[in-house]
């Protein structure tokens, strides 16, 4: 009886010692490349590229960063973070993501699918009324912006504006300016702002606007996401950035990320910035205030632009995916519902790419893989309009985020040659 009591105790002990070891306390660890199949040597070489992009003066700052099984192999900053140079960049540096913020309102989105909220194929409009009766535009008047309009034989499902494939356009970046014009009018809030709106008014608004043509017909990059991000109010009766918070940025350790920065993060955001004679300086104000994650009236929460946000934190986010679902032992979403985000749910540009689109993620395709450089079959993607990017491997469970700020033309090949570089420095 004594061995037995022994033998319960050791056994107990072990399980112990094995569940610490699955569930470890620290999230994406730093660690020797070699011990993660990376060579070290051809690291090394993406080291110099970034630095020499930044000697050439072809970007003012970068961090990059790359994982692999779950740990971090690479994690650099280069360059300057603020136009007078007075601020080097970071490796905690804090980046406006922008369309980033898409795959995060998705996740958001699909935890409230996992609890019965909705059905992908549900018209909008069962949620948000104003969505009602969707037409298409028919014609327009240049000089006044008037148009008509003729009823859609489909409403807009969920679904639809998860893949880009509502119909709405995007108002100010929209390549079609008879939208854009339309938007403006309306006063439709693209992107993200510091004026005093909320994303339910601005969803609302336009709600009562035309598509470019009949839901579910071809993928159009959109401010669909924006809507979700309303519909995640709606069904959740919480505040966006509450939920984020609660749901998402808390359980996943991402303590920088956030639509409008707490004041003792604010000197950490990178300033937008363009060339002008030879010389970096901060972007003007344009269609928007480029300082919208501090100033202004902090109350507009964009679904589909508004977070910012560093390397680390969206790595962990990434990291969540490769798992299934968890990370440093909490469960987020289930193994089945990421298989049914990453799954081929709309071609992209043209039948026949290198990618097609999931929801939130566009995914490499076998053509992507056999084009090489991309990443393996299923490798899930995308960027932000200030110029970051990151993609994650499934298949070789690897991550690379590249993280810039900056507008206007610049000579940067640094995200394609970083992505080739990292594929080529797996060794094992």
């Amino acid at each position: 009886m004594r061995v037995n009591f022994f033998i319960s105790l050791s056994l107990s002990a072990t399980l112990i010692l094995v569940s610490a070891c699955k569930f470890e306390t620290s999230v994406l660890p730093e660690v020797p490349p070699y011990s993660q199949g990376m060579s070290q040597p051809r690291l090394d070489k993406i080291d110099s590229m970034l630095s020499q992009t930044i000697e050439d003066e072809h970007l003012p700052g970068i961090v990059a960063l790359i994982a692999r099984n779950g740990k971090i192999v690479f994690h650099k900053a280069y360059g300057q973070a603020n136009a007078d140079s007075s601020k080097l960049m970071q490796k905690n540096s804090i980046f406006r993501i922008a369309s980033q913020t898409k795959a995060i309102t998705t996740t958001a989105l699909m935890l409230l699918w996992e609890e019965g909220k909705f059905k992908l194929d549900d018209p909008i409009h069962k949620y948000i009324p104003e969505f009602k009766g969707a037409t298409i535009l028919d014609t327009f008047n240049d000089e006044d912006s008037t148009y008509t309009s003729i009823p859609s034989p489909k409403e807009i499902t969920i679904r639809h504006l998860l893949t880009h494939s509502s119909g709405i356009g995007y108002g100010v970046i929209d390549r079609d300016l008879r939208f854009k014009k339309m938007y403006q009018k309306a006063g439709v809030t693209d992107l993200f702002t510091t004026k005093n709106i909320t994303i339910e008014e601005s969803v609302k608004k336009l709600a009562k606007l035309p598509l470019h043509q009949a839901p579910g017909e071809v993928f159009y990059y959109s401010e669909g996401l924006d809507v979700l991000g309303y519909l995640i109010e709606v069904l959740s009766e919480m505040p966006l950035d509450k939920f984020f918070k609660e749901r998402v940025f808390d359980p996943l350790e991402m303590e920088d990320t956030f639509f409008y920065l707490p004041p003792t993060k604010e000197d950490r955001l990178v300033e937008v910035l363009h060339k002008v004679d030879d010389t970096w300086e901060k972007y003007p104000v344009t269609f928007y205030d480029q300082d919208y994650p501090i100033s202004g009236a902090r109350k507009f929460f964009s679904g589909g632009a508004g977070l910012s946000s560093t390397a680390l934190d969206y790595a962990k986010f990434l990291q969540m995916y490769l798992n299934d679902g968890i990370l440093n032992g909490k469960r987020i979403l289930s193994r089945t519902t990421i298989k049914t985000i990453l799954a081929n749910q709309m071609e992209m540009w043209k039948q026949g790419g290198p990618k097609h689109y999931s929801l939130g993620f566009s995914i490499i395709n076998q053509k992507g893989e056999d084009e090489g450089g991309q990443g393996s079959l299923g490798t899930f993607e995308w960027g932000g309009y200030f110029n970051t990017q990151y993609f994650a491997d499934p298949e070789e469970k690897v991550i690379g985020i590249i993280m810039k700020q900056t507008q206007g033309k610049v000579e940067d090949d640094s995200a394609w040659r970083f992505r080739q570089m990292l594929f080529s420095a797996i060794i094992d």
